[in-house]
């Protein structure tokens, strides 16, 4: 279609079933308490197929009372594998429940969130981070019905996970633990929460506090901070994510040493490359897909004027060991 061509209306609809246009509505949104023959329904169906009609948004939220459009606000984050991996089980999720998932990147140049829920119309905003008071006065100003809590504050998010990676190296014997930060400063609270974990399973287990060193996506930087473990008697690392920890396995390789042998390592997201690592990691992976069914399952429950049922621990972590540890 062209992009002169003239929008095909629920008019146009009507014309070619032989109905009125109130049928069309009524069949295209299944309004409930309307007796409509089989046949005419079935004509309307064919109709709107055959044009190609595709009902306009705001008449379709009028119709509805509301949108069907949910937006995500991602924070100011690298979009690594695990969050591409969440909003793709999400935007699935959502389809299958007649809605439709738009992402908000929040950042210093970005448009305010609630900018961006009025000018999309969206009838729900669910976070990674939670959202300020004014934040959220504001996005229920721009129409939000509700303002889901967000998917950071799911527990396996900080400290569990922490305490699965020492508790499972503190299980294979190792004394001295060693933690992996991120280098990009955007990270650190949730990289924070999960060295807390770890902590807690060192003074769990009685041993020293883990050695905490930044470790950078680059293999002079990542061999310096190996090399500082081992001085230290480190034997084992928690690395803040799978990236990371890849990284502490080339700093290993760059120092002649090997994995798990003189320093094992466990990551965090079983991203893709994790089982092609060298040698493969040790991880943890979260059910994403399920995490991704009960949010949209909370956002219908939202929209049908229900309270949001969450699961706690939704996301069901667990250690996929390799040959890293």
């Amino acid at each position: 279609m062209s992009s002169s061509a003239k929008r095909v209306t629920s008019l146009d609809v009507a014309r070619a079933a032989g109905v009125s246009r109130t049928t069309v509505s009524f069949v295209l949104n299944d309004r409930p308490g309307q007796t409509i023959p089989e046949a005419t329904r079935v004509r309307v169906l064919e109709a709107a197929d055959r044009l190609q009609y595709r009902p306009h948004a705001s008449a379709r939220a009028l119709a509805a009372g509301r949108s069907d459009i949910v937006l995500l606000s991602i924070p100011d984050l690298p979009i690594g594998a695990g969050i591409s991996r969440f909003v793709e089980e999400l935007a699935a999720a959502l389809a299958d429940r007649g809605l439709t998932l738009v992402t908000h990147l929040a950042g210093a140049h970005g448009n305010p969130v609630a900018d961006v829920c009025a000018t999309v119309g969206a009838s729900v905003v669910v976070g990674f981070d939670p959202f300020d008071d004014d934040t959220v006065e504001a996005l229920r100003l721009a129409g939000a019905a509700v303002v889901l809590p967000s998917v950071g504050e799911e527990p396996a998010a900080g400290r569990p996970i922490g305490l699965m990676q020492a508790r499972h190296l503190v299980a294979q014997g190792h004394r001295r633990l060693g933690f992996a930060l991120p280098a990009l400063s955007g990270l650190r609270a949730m990289a924070t929460d999960r060295l807390h974990g770890v902590e807690d399973a060192c003074a769990e287990a009685g041993i020293a506090p883990p050695v905490v060193l930044e470790t950078p996506m680059e293999v002079a930087g990542a061999a310096e901070a190996v090399s500082i473990w081992t001085s230290k008697s480190v034997t084992g690392i928690c690395a803040f994510n799978d990236d990371v920890a890849i990284a502490v396995l080339a700093g290993i390789r760059e120092r002649g040493l090997n994995a798990p042998q003189d320093l094992a390592v466990i990551g965090a997201d079983d991203i893709p490359t994790a089982r092609l690592a060298q040698p493969p990691l040790t991880t943890i992976r979260f059910d994403l897909h399920e995490v991704a069914r009960q949010r949209a399952a909370a956002v219908v429950d939202v929209l049908s004027g229900q309270k949001a049922k969450l699961a706690s621990g939704a996301a069901a972590p667990r250690i996929v060991e390799r040959s890293s540890t």
